[in-house]
């Protein structure tokens, strides 16, 4: 072979080959996952972006393997470390979170194996810190649950098309910290702390996810204090 045609082939494996270990998946470099075999993952590129990527991943063979992924918005204020979020902020809180149910005004797409709750006229999201309701849905909303200070599901016909709950401040709520986030279809802009993603893509995390395999979803930047690598 002549050394041209040997510099050339030398070239081309090196750009088949190149030096050190391929990179690792992102959840591969995250601490915790939820343990379960599905996972979202929701990322801004800086704590103060209003927009990002959302990825969804399944655990084959010991790895994990990406299954889509969309353009995502987050709140108006970009996001904070959830354990810090107050209400009313504007802003989305970043950690590891569970997904309870799944909801809509429309009806569970074909294939959906996630709990699904229609949204019905009488469908509130409380949203009060008074109420025994804090960070719940009401059907109907109770006496104690001001109307003012909670979400008429109903009213967020194509935000809540389709949607999840997020597991956020929900297990056990703190009041103050925030109530009602979710997983939703994008509306015109960011949203008020929800995650928001196009219509089709939540339709397709909807036949997606599956309970048996207990999905998580993680939400954070790309580094620094709320990097999805520290969840």
């Amino acid at each position: 072979m002549r050394p041209a045609a040997v510099a050339l082939a030398s070239a081309s494996l090196l750009a088949l080959a190149p030096g050190g270990p391929p990179a690792r998946e992102l959840p591969e470099a995250m601490a915790d996952t939820g343990g379960g075999g599905q996972l979202i993952t929701a990322q801004a590129p800086h704590a103060s972006a209003t927009s990002g990527t959302l990825t969804w991943w399944d655990r084959r063979g010991g790895r994990w393997v990406r299954a889509g992924s969309a353009p995502a918005r987050f709140g108006a204020r970009g996001l904070v470390e959830g354990g810090a979020r107050r209400q009313g902020t504007d802003t989305t809180p970043t950690g590891l979170y569970d997904l309870p149910y799944a909801f809509g005004t429309g009806a569970a797409p074909a294939g959906t194996a996630m709990p699904y709750r229609p949204v019905h006229q009488d469908s509130w999201w409380c949203q009060d810190n008074d109420s025994r309701s804090y960070n719940r849905w009401t059907e109907p909303r109770p006496a104690d649950c001001r109307a003012a200070e909670s979400e008429h599901l109903i009213t967020y016909r194509t935000q809540y098309a389709h949607a999840f709950v997020i597991g956020f401040n929900y297990a056990r709520p703190v009041r103050g910290r925030g109530a009602g986030i979710f997983l939703h279809v994008d509306g015109k802009g960011p949203t008020a702390g929800c995650v928001s993603v196009p219509a089709e893509a939540m339709r397709r995390l909807l036949t997606w996810a599956d309970p048996a395999r207990a999905p998580h979803i993680a939400i954070g930047t790309e580094d620094g204090a709320t990097a999805l690598t520290r969840y």
